[in-house]
């Protein structure tokens, strides 16, 4: 075929026209091209930009280091946290992996208490005036208060404390979160599925629920990380030293403020890969109802 009945029949702005001449191009090939390209582009644009700006930084904090003498115990260089990351890198590892697993019990625990209550507040008027102010009540709960007293009651070697603060902290904004959107359902949606003589259950799970998937998604946004950050300031208040927290503290006292930062750095980490979970999960839900 010619190019130019290719041109004819695809139009001068069709993925076949970039064939050579006397060839043709399948729409699948095409598409996939077309995909990588967009892959290529989104790298491009959203994580080619903060990857430099943080170099940039990093070469900044070191220049500064440097040119005005500062003293470790103030601001310890990034090549010295980089050396404290190499040497206790294992105890590092074991370090997140304790602290993430109390802090993914508590998010998974939490969420799932939160969206349970907010469907039964969302039906029952009663009981949405009995849990809505004491959810603002737990909004405000301060963990540096809590963490001392439920290391008292479950004993400083059980990590159950750290993940009941955790569930404290992510259980309001996922329910808020999660009660907003089961409130936002058409009434003429809920009108059809009823003149369909449609259960309560399934009312809830083919309407109601799913059209609050994007506010439950936002209020785990927002959850998880909270959940680690909770979880490191639960092991400043003693029990079992196997967490991020407790590591930091030991290191601050112990006058090693690179292995402090070392910690503080596995700790962002952490942060990062719960927030990008909660990221993917939307994703994946959000793919599979398209």
């Amino acid at each position: 075929m010619t190019s130019e009945r290719v041109t004819a029949l695809a139009g001068p702005s069709s993925p076949l026209v970039a064939a050579l001449p006397g060839e043709s191009v399948s729409p699948v090939a095409a598409q996939g091209g077309a995909t990588r390209g967009q892959g290529g582009r989104w790298i491009a644009r959203s994580i080619v930009p903060p990857l430099v700006l943080g170099l940039a930084f990093l070469l900044l904090w070191q220049l500064a280091v440097l040119a005005f003498d500062i003293k470790p115990y103030l601001l310890p260089s990034p090549t010295d946290i980089a050396g404290q990351l190499v040497t206790v890198f294992p105890l590092l590892w074991s370090s997140m992996l304790a602290t993430g697993l109390n802090a993914l019990i508590g998010v998974v625990v939490g969420g799932l208490l939160a969206v349970v209550l907010a469907l039964l507040a969302s039906r029952l008027t009663i009981l949405d005036r009995m849990i809505v102010p004491i959810v603002a009540g737990i909004a405000v709960v301060p963990i540096v208060a809590v963490a001392p007293i439920l290391n008292t009651m479950f004993g400083s070697t059980s990590d159950t404390p750290r993940r009941i603060v955790v569930l404290i902290v992510v259980f309001a904004p996922i329910f808020i979160n999660t009660l907003r959107g089961l409130r936002q359902v058409r009434p003429v949606h809920r009108d059809l599925m009823r003149a369909y003589a449609a259960s309560d259950w399934q009312l809830t799970r083919t309407v109601t629920l799913p059209g609050a998937v994007p506010f439950i998604f936002t209020g785990l946004r927002i959850a998880a990380p909270l959940g680690v950050i909770s979880a490191i300031v639960a092991e400043y208040f003693g029990g079992l030293q196997n967490g991020l927290g407790s590591r930091i503290t030991s290191a601050a006292a112990n006058s090693a403020y690179p292995r402090a930062w070392a910690y503080v750095f596995g700790a962002i980490v952490l942060g990062l890969v719960f927030y990008g979970a909660s990221l993917l999960l939307e994703r994946l839900a959000t793919r599979r109802r398209a």
